[in-house]
């Protein structure tokens, strides 16, 4: 173990409290959580700690200036009850690049792959068995200089919670193409997991859902024609056999499912096709009878199918779920190389290591 990383453990574990047959998304929590401070230019005070409230002074520069960053992961259990995580690296790769983009420091990727083997190898007991649940890992920094400024802070604190989840979306969703908001363009922020991007779709999402929408599609903020991603969720369409996905072009985040998905289908020589896609085209696909399929890809919902889409005052209804046959498929898949049930050929499931913690 290269880092000395101190480990405080709970008195009371509040593992015996969780239904796994009933795991509300994001509301369960587990007993610890790795906290780090960066001051002087390093991080500093490396620790596992029970997971509790911490106190935040009223300047801190995040509640005013936004710099907070944040990943998603998920560690699950394979068929012989290994912990197993799922690209880890890529993760590690992901929060830095967000962090560059918002004028924080980087975290050590070797660091962030130590605190997260040592987090869950001390809880693995609050991954759920069930094929398809996991423990979400909630990786994420924000600035902590007590300052009213307009510049980046100088210190920032780094934390990683986790917590049991089932499936993030239970039934297929609904899309409206938005047409008034947007969530980024190139050169913003777009490609990075910070906190402001989320707090920006709020109202359109919210207008959606008072549409009868689950979440809103985001399109170009120069034309509101051509298709980004989903509020939660990167997006591939199946026209005709082949594999659309929006390219990515700064705008739109880069998902590790959606990389992951990729490689598959081209692996099981589907023809997938990434560049900027424009609606009037799927809509045409979807009027020659050639749009097969629409599912959404990330972390959280692995893979999650889309019923229909709006779009001005058309509704696409898509194809009943019985009928489709990538995104099944691919969603399968993952969820068979997460526990070990189909053999991973890539190197992207490593086991969870029980470290030696330093008390």
């Amino acid at each position: 173990m290269k880092y000395d990383i101190k480990v405080s453990k709970t008195k009371q574990s509040r593992l015996n409290e969780v239904d796994f047959d009933n795991i509300p998304f994001g509301r369960v929590f587990s007993d610890h959580m790795f906290v780090a401070d960066y001051e002087n230019g390093k991080w500093t005070d490396l620790r596992i700690v029970p997971f509790a409230p911490f106190s935040i002074h009223p300047a801190s520069m995040v509640l005013h200036y936004g710099q907070s960053i944040f990943e998603g992961m998920k560690a699950s259990k394979n068929e012989n009850g290994q912990p197993m995580f799922f690209r880890p690296e890529m993760h590690a790769k992901r929060i830095n690049a967000s962090a560059q983009r918002m004028c924080m420091p980087d975290f050590p990727e070797d660091l962030f792959l130590e605190a997260i083997h040592s987090l869950v190898a001390l809880d693995q007991g609050w991954i759920p068995p069930q094929e398809g649940s996991a423990l979400y890992i909630r990786p994420y920094m924000f600035a902590t200089d007590e300052f009213i400024g307009v510049r980046p802070s100088d210190t920032y604190r780094f934390i990683i919670f986790t917590g049991p989840v089932g499936p993030y979306y239970a039934k297929p969703v609904s899309l409206i193409a938005e047409q008034t908001y947007i969530r980024a363009v190139a050169g913003g922020t777009g490609e990075a997991k910070t906190s402001g991007n989320y707090a920006a779709s709020l109202l359109p999402a919210r207008v959606a859902q008072e549409k009868g929408y689950d979440q809103v599609m985001w399109m170009d903020g120069k034309e509101f024609k051509y298709i980004q991603e989903v509020g939660t969720m990167n997006i591939f369409f199946v026209i005709n056999g082949k594999v659309v996905t929006p390219a990515t072009d700064g705008a739109i985040l880069k998902g590790i499912t959606r990389d992951t998905i990729l490689i598959l289908l081209r692996e099981k020589g589907y023809e997938v096709i990434e560049k900027p896609l424009h609606i009037d085209e799927v809509v045409a696909a979807f009027d020659r009878g050639e749009l097969q399929e629409v599912f959404g890809t990330g972390t959280a919902a692995v893979v999650s199918h889309v019923a229909k889409i709006a779009y001005g005052d058309r509704v696409l209804e898509l194809p009943a779920i019985e009928g489709r046959k990538i995104g099944p498929m691919i969603k399968d898949e993952i969820d068979g190389l997460r526990s070990g049930r189909i053999e991973d050929t890539h190197g992207w499931v490593e086991e969870v290591k029980t470290l030696e913690l330093v008390d």
